[in-house]
């Protein structure tokens, strides 16, 4: 197989540098009135909807496997799991992440949407939440400023699960940081995924519909369509999430280190084919606008087989991939 080769990577737009530390503190507790003592409700209402969206996928999990306990899986269900486990998490890589975040190629309209649509149906965040996430992520990799390092409480096996934690899930219920919005001005530009990612909601929603519907249908009764609900919906969630939230946890402890990218970036075989290649996160942080992850043959890229084929269609181009005196200069 041959793959495009271009010299000069594309870059997202220009980031800002990280506001400081010391005067946000100052900020803070300068700040007048109740706002700098009291909680802040848009806080917790965000706490609150992070905890329903964790738990409820795993009571999901819970009670699709109460239901088919004694009878068996059937193929409908592993079939809805698998169909909507690729659909959305397909729309995470090569969506969410190399699309969007790191334009590391280019592609139509109709297929921008419906990317946008597909990312957003896994249920981690709206669009522009994403990827201002990673975006803030790549600038500060395990050091302060990084959202989800799992390598800023010390040494230490209790340091070390507490880092884990925190990478893994823990994040998510911090504060958003007041610098967030600058990560995406680019993308805020674009009327398209302003939509997109303003009708979150209506996606997450579409994407439970779907599988339910199809289980009802495929079945010709109503429990087909709540084991669609559970299997294609809540347990697929449940999947996606923590092998998406792997790559920040797991890929940042354990696995190889060919490339020397000042950070712990690792790259992990399970993650990099259950991940549709996304384990491959050293290469990824070496060359982070690249469209291709596993940069050896045997590294197993899913995601980027897609887009490769895509560009044979016509429906990607200016894909971006280091070439092979590039990547030989950045091995350790």
């Amino acid at each position: 197989m041959s793959y495009m080769r271009i010299e000069s990577p594309t870059t997202a737009a220009p980031i800002d540098p990280p506001p400081d530390a010391a005067a946000l503190d100052t900020a803070a507790e300068t700040s007048p009135g109740k706002a700098a003592t009291e909680p802040d409700k848009m806080q917790l209402l965000q706490r609150i909807a992070t905890l329903v969206i964790i738990l409820v996928p795993f009571v999901g999990l819970i009670v699709a496997m109460a239901l088919v306990w004694g009878r068996g899986f059937d193929w409908v269900n592993l079939g809805l799991l698998i169909g909507m486990y690729l659909f959305t998490g397909l729309g995470v890589t090569i969506g969410f992440h190399r699309l969007f975040t790191h334009r590391s190629f280019a592609t139509s309209r109709a297929v921008t949407a419906m990317l946008g649509v597909m990312g957003s149906m896994a249920v981690e965040g709206p669009l522009f939440h994403w990827v201002a996430f990673h975006r803030s992520h790549h600038q500060h990799s395990d050091k302060e400023h990084d959202p989800h390092s799992p390598h800023t409480f010390g040494g230490g096996l209790w340091n070390m699960t507490r880092g884990l934690w925190r990478s893994h899930a823990g994040w998510l219920f911090k504060k958003y940081p007041s610098d967030l919005e600058r990560y995406v001005g680019d993308l805020k530009a674009d009327r398209l995924l302003r939509v997109v990612s303003g009708l979150f909601p209506l996606w997450v929603l579409l994407g439970l519909v779907i599988p339910t519907a199809l289980g009802g249908l495929i079945t010709l009764s109503w429990s087909g369509a709540l084991l669609g609900l559970l299997w294609g919906g809540l347990v697929r969630i449940f999947f996606v999430h923590h092998v998406t939230w792997s790559i920040n946890s797991v890929c940042h402890i354990w696995g190889s280190r060919p490339f020397d990218t000042r950070d712990q970036s690792r790259n992990n075989v399970f993650f990099g084919v259950f991940g549709f290649g996304e384990g491959w996160h050293n290469n990824h942080h070496a060359f982070p606008n690249s469209a291709r992850h596993g940069l050896r043959w045997f590294q197993i890229d899913t995601s980027y087989l897609i887009i490769w084929c895509m560009s044979k269609l016509g429906l990607a181009w200016k894909v971006n991939v280091p070439t092979s005196q590039r990547i030989a200069a950045k091995l350790r």
